[in-house]
């Protein structure tokens, strides 16, 4: 009866030995890669997102599991909207993200422990532009002859395809309330179809979405463009400091050519809050362009 019982307990303890091993095998594996969460929002189409961040997250993983000596994961998190990347950052779901300056702004105001990686390069500048288009027969020829007509702006969280162009829109003498109306398309891309396709009489989206469009055959002309600080590449709180260091400085260092061309930038610079405060002078005055 003993010696029964002693087996059985030996042949527990034997099995709970087991378990734990799998368990601490199946732990270690788990820990072996850094994974790391990207964020990206889909100011264009989420296809066409994939399609230019993927090539450079590939590149960041290989160099950044070489400076740090573990191999590390970089997964790619489209959200939905502009509202739902910043959120991601904020509450951690992600550990990095590439957002537009209004949301960084925006972010920054909900946690200001998020910080800027780098940012991006417009050949050499930190300044690209952001266009106002009409159909290329229209009649429009400035920004002074929209009033009475309609207008197409991109995401009410974009910089460019809200903020700045109603700012512009404001500085030229043309309120919300002197056109005819006004719509909220979401994405860029959307925004330039549709005053191709004649649904408005103008918009306001980024100049490279604009070229995009024209080498596709879009009927578009610009009538204005204005300045844009690029885009920065920001981390989420306490992430940590060998982390983001090693990402700075692969970003900075970053030339490989196929991935700078998918992301149509030439490479990072070292960038500030203080670069985007035009930004925030841009959403601080905001109301007075529906005043």
């Amino acid at each position: 009866m003993f010696r029964t019982k002693s087996s059985t307990n030996s042949g527990k303890h034997k099995y709970a030995f087991i378990i734990f091993c799998l368990f601490l095998f199946n732990s270690i594996l788990a820990h072996a890669d850094i994974v790391l969460n990207f964020g990206i929002y889909a100011s264009d189409k989420p296809s066409e997102m994939v399609k230019k961040f993927r090539p450079v997250l590939n590149v960041l993983e290989t160099r950044l599991s070489r400076l740090i000596d573990t191999p590390v994961v970089i997964s790619l998190q489209v959200a939905s909207s502009y509202k739902k990347g910043v959120d991601a950052l904020v509450s951690g779901e992600v550990d990095f993200a590439r957002f537009g300056p209004a949301s960084y702004i925006n972010a920054k105001n909900q946690d200001p422990g998020i910080s800027i990686i780098a940012v991006e390069s417009k050949n050499g500048s930190k300044i690209f532009n952001g266009v106002i288009c009409v159909r290329i027969d229209s009649t429009i020829t400035s920004v002074e002859d929209l009033k009475g007509k309609s207008f197409a702006f991109g995401d009410p969280q974009s910089t460019i395809g809200r903020y700045l162009s109603q700012a512009y829109l404001g500085e030229n003498g043309i309120t919300a309330n002197e056109l005819s109306s006004y719509q909220y398309l979401g994405r860029h891309d959307r925004v330039g179809s549709a005053v191709a396709a004649g649904k408005f009489d103008a918009g306001a989206l980024k100049e490279g979405t604009f070229e995009k469009l024209l080498k596709k055959g879009a009927q578009l002309r610009a009538i204005a463009v204005f300045p844009n600080v690029t885009k920065p590449w920001i981390s989420r709180r306490a992430l940590p400091p060998r982390i983001f260091k090693a990402l700075q400085v692969t970003l900075l260092a970053l030339k490989d050519p196929e991935a700078l061309k998918a992301l149509k930038k030439d490479g990072f610079l070292a960038g500030s809050d203080e670069d985007y405060d035009r930004i925030r002078k841009a959403i601080k005055n905001n109301p007075r362009f529906f005043e």
